[in-house]
């Protein structure tokens, strides 16, 4: 993946940029998921689905099905505007959906808090050990679970 510089976003910035990654790898930014990933981006920390569906349906002043977040979740998994954190089945926004690479979460067990590392040094090993026995396409999912300096 080799070393590189990104910009984080946030705010308007980070949904300027989401739809128009959106954009460029051929989807259309509909107000569903604009109103999805503005859900999404407003956690603190990773949020399932139906926490996503939740919020979404109090905004618009209608229920939202978990079922269309999902659909909704997985392609912006696919379209790097979100993160899936494997172990806890939620999602975080990509403050940098531009910059395509491996993630390292450290979860906290107390809080439930991700913090978003990148080390292509690390995920690179991961990535060069999976060719080397065979793999192809690898994408690392490293997830590191413990205690977060807050809740400690």
């Amino acid at each position: 993946m080799g070393n590189h510089d990104h910009h984080l976003h946030e705010g308007e910035s980070l949904r300027d940029a989401a739809a128009r990654r959106m954009r460029e790898s051929g989807e259309q930014w509909t107000d569903m998921r604009a109103a999805v990933f503005e859900a999404l981006a407003g956690f603190d920390k990773p949020a399932s689905a139906y926490e996503i569906a939740e919020a979404v349906s109090a905004a618009r002043g209608k229920r939202v099905a978990a079922n269309s977040v999902y659909r909704i979740l997985d392609l912006f998994v696919g379209s790097n505007l979100a993160r899936r954190v494997e172990s806890a089945n939620a999602y975080v926004a990509n403050a940098h959906p531009g910059c395509l690479h491996d993630c390292i979460f450290l979860i906290c067990d107390t809080c439930g808090q991700a913090t978003h590392l990148d080390d292509d040094k690390l995920s690179g090993g991961v990535r060069d050990a999976a060719t080397n026995a065979g793999f192809e396409q690898v994408r690392p999912v490293i997830e590191v679970r413990g205690t977060c300096g807050d809740c400690r």
